[in-house]
This record gives structure tokens, C-alpha cells and sequence, in this order.
């Protein structure tokens, strides 16, 4: 990914992952406070696109999903100093699940190998607290429109 003199931008790919009802799964992980969604980092020679795949069942363990949308990507910047940035892709994703809530053993042998999330459904209107902003395009699943940013974020081209 791109170096500039603040630091390195680092790929990820997010997953809203909705269910017929409009559910939105969620989990609440370790080390932040609040729902998070599947997600994480683009592996080298891989598309966010692939890897919203690949980071739904690693993290969730659900491996058949439907076809992924793309809604948004963004650059967020997680902390000050040393900065740390972070080139967001966010995609939706729909699952017919018919489980309301499981938990899954992370055993891809990566960073989060040997944890464990609680997942769960939540309304995607709900005043809820989700953890690293990634609820910051939760929006887009109601307007079924694809947008580049909003907020504290600075959008980007990315390609999906």
C-alpha cells in the first residue's frame, strides 16, 4: 500500500452482512469497546472484494454468503500520534441464517487465531455503539444507494 512521511495506509475490507429481516450481524470483540462487523486486512494480491469474503467466514464462520455490494470506501485514521491509516472498503452482503446467535473459534492462524466472537443481530436504525466507527456507513444498507464518505472520513477512490 501507499507510504507517506505520516505513516502507512493499510487495506481493509468490512462487511455489513445482513439477514432477510434486515438484521445486521454484529459481534463484540476484544480489544474495543462496541459492536464490530467481519473485517480486516487485504492480503497482498488480493481485492477487498475477496477479502470481504474470505474476513465473513474466518471471523463468523459463515461460509455461504450472497453477492457482495459495494457501498463505500474511506480513509480513517485510527490514532494521532503515531498516525495510523487505514483505506476502507465497505461491502453488504446478505445471508440466509436462520441462527440468532452462535459463537465462532477464529482458526485461520492469523492475529485473532484462538479467539472467539459472540455473534448476534441488531437493527441496523438501533442507537448502538459500535467500536473503530464502523458503523459510519450503516446508512447505506436502508437507501440501497452507494455513497464515498461522510462524516470525519476522508472518501477515496479504491476500486473494490
Amino acid at each position: 500500500m501507499t507510504r507517506t512521511r505520516d505513516g502507512t495506509y493499510v487495506r481493509k475490507a468490512c462487511a455489513y452482512v445482513t439477514r432477510a429481516s434486515g438484521e445486521l450481524l454484529v459481534f463484540e470483540g476484544p480489544e474495543h469497546d462496541g459492536y464490530q462487523i467481519p473485517k480486516g486486512t487485504v492480503e497482498p494480491g488480493e481485492t477487498p472484494r475477496e477479502a470481504v469474503y474470505r474476513e465473513i467466514a474466518e471471523e463468523s464462520g459463515l461460509g455461504r454468503v450472497g453477492p457482495v455490494r459495494h457501498l463505500a470506501s474511506d480513509v480513517w485514521c485510527r490514532r494521532e500520534s503515531p498516525p495510523r491509516w487505514y483505506v476502507r472498503s465497505f461491502f453488504h452482503a446478505r445471508v440466509h441464517d436462520a441462527r440468532d446467535r452462535w459463537s465462532h473459534l477464529v482458526t485461520d492462524g492469523g492475529a485473532e487465531h484462538g479467539l472467539e466472537f459472540e455473534f448476534s443481530w441488531v437493527a441496523p436504525g438501533s442507537d448502538l455503539r459500535f467500536a473503530l466507527d464502523l458503523d459510519e456507513y450503516v446508512f447505506l444498507l436502508a437507501s440501497g444507494t452507494e455513497e464515498t464518505g461522510s462524516g470525519t472520513t476522508t472518501p477515496t477512490p479504491t476500486g473494490d
